[in-house]
């Protein structure tokens, strides 16, 4: 089972943009977090950083305890973005391109492709064109393919944005099964406050670039700590 990671002092500049200001955060195994906040407010960031995408500017990630660079974040942490790409090949191909490049045999690959299309529902839709499949579908490709590298820390950019609503109550499920499964991280940044509300252990709000509040579902939306969040959650701040 993977470890507990943290998020220590991390700040995030672009020129004179500060999109993180002193972030600091846990996240554990077999719970989900949810990032809470307005376009801009340095969700997305963050998830790059715990990815091993970016580089923080200050402060530093701990994995049990230890101090982790990029390069090694990349081994451990998967990032579905919110944009789905596909490669211009068939949906085995797209869910098995991470595993080849690990380097993993053959029938180890089929294995882990076929067991992660039948969690997201596509079992039997190996050998359709990815980019053939509608939107919903191939956000589902995108989680199969997280799901086939049994990632310790799994990251989801807005995961149901733009989604038919039967596409994205199967994504939830998908997530929610992964959550109760247990074993690994899961963070979710996400607009949708009833879909945080129903998904995740904690929630952590960020507004511009810091966190305001980190409290359970319940806390956050019944007993806010500050004004701001009280404002974010009743709709006074505009996303």
């Amino acid at each position: 089972m993977t470890g507990k990671i943290r998020v220590e002092r991390v700040a995030k500049e672009y020129g004179p943009i500060k999109a993180l200001d002193s972030v600091t955060l846990d996240a554990e195994p077999g719970r989900m977090v949810a990032l809470l906040g307005m376009n801009g407010s340095g969700k997305t960031t963050l998830l790059r950083i715990l990815a091993g995408l970016e580089e923080p500017s200050r402060g530093e990630i701990l994995y049990e305890s230890n101090r982790i660079t990029p390069q090694q974040l990349r081994k451990v942490s998967t990032l579905v973005f919110q944009k789905t790409v596909m490669f211009n090949t068939n949906v085995f191909s797209n869910v098995s391109f991470g595993l080849r490049i690990w380097g993993f045999a053959n029938g180890e690959v089929k294995r882990r492709v076929y067991e992660a299309l039948g969690t997201v529902r596509l079992a039997g839709f190996e050998k359709r064109r990815a980019r053939q499949l509608s939107g919903g579908e191939q956000q589902r490709v995108s989680l199969a393919r997280a799901f086939a590298l049994d990632p310790e820390v799994l990251l989801l950019d807005e995961s149901t944005a733009n989604l038919d609503p039967a596409n994205a109550m199967i994504v939830e499920d998908v997530i929610r099964g992964a959550r109760e499964r247990g074993g690994c991280i899961i963070i979710l940044a996400t607009h949708n406050l009833h879909q945080a509300r129903r998904l995740s252990d904690k929630i952590v709000h960020i507004h511009y670039g810091r966190v305001l509040a980190s409290a359970s579902p319940q806390d956050f939306f019944t007993n806010p700590s500050n004004e701001t969040t009280r404002k974010f959650i009743s709709g006074e701040l505009q996303f």
